[in-house]
């Protein structure tokens, strides 16, 4: 197949790499006229768009930095609250085993205390439950002497301060007896 120039001639040798004068001069206005639109319409947006896409990406960079920086510096709060929670933890903790121990010790010396004063109030009660007691028997003692002595002397021992005398040798002979049984006791053991 051949191809025929505009004239209807067909185009010979090197003529056919050659485009004809009118394509080469419709095609390089086309281009001068699309490459004009392009620059002056096309190019300014694509430009405005690329600068907002970089501010924006250059934006969120920076705004990443900050929140990072925000985040490794609350993060370093937050281990020096930590650290200084844990720190009072430890003191209240030291303070609490003190406190125990001076509460149980307090409680330990109320305790002693209280066990004496109890075991003096008890020794006290029983000084004066064996007085008493003590005294009751005495005073029976006397009464029982002044009747075998009623039955024995055959009189009546009426006279109080002759009774006295009476009973008090008797309970004085007792005590004497009751001593010696006791060191006997007391050599003994």
């Amino acid at each position: 197949m051949k191809l025929l120039a505009a004239g209807g001639d067909a185009p010979e040798g090197s003529a056919i790499l050659f485009p004809a004068a009118y394509d080469l001069i419709w095609g390089g206005l086309s281009f001068v006229i699309v490459l004009v639109l392009f620059w002056k319409y096309v190019l300014p947006r694509m430009k405005k768009v690329m600068e907002e896409r970089s501010e924006l990406i250059e934006g969120g960079i920076a705004r990443a930095e900050a929140a990072q920086a925000e985040a490794e510096k609350a993060r370093e709060d937050y281990r020096a609250a930590l650290t200084q929670a844990r720190e009072e933890a430890a003191a209240i903790r030291a303070q609490a085993q003190s406190d125990r121990a001076s509460i149980v010790d307090e409680a330990r010396t109320e305790a002693r205390n209280a066990a004496t004063a109890v075991t003096a109030q008890a020794e006290a009660a029983l000084a004066a439950e064996r007085a008493a007691v003590s005294t009751q028997l005495t005073r029976q003692v006397g009464e029982v002497a002044i009747t075998l002595a009623t039955k024995i002397v055959g009189q009546s021992l009426s006279d109080d301060a002759r009774v006295r005398a009476t009973v008090d040798d008797f309970l004085d002979t007792l005590e004497g007896q009751a001593r010696e049984q006791a060191q006997d006791r007391g050599a003994n053991a």
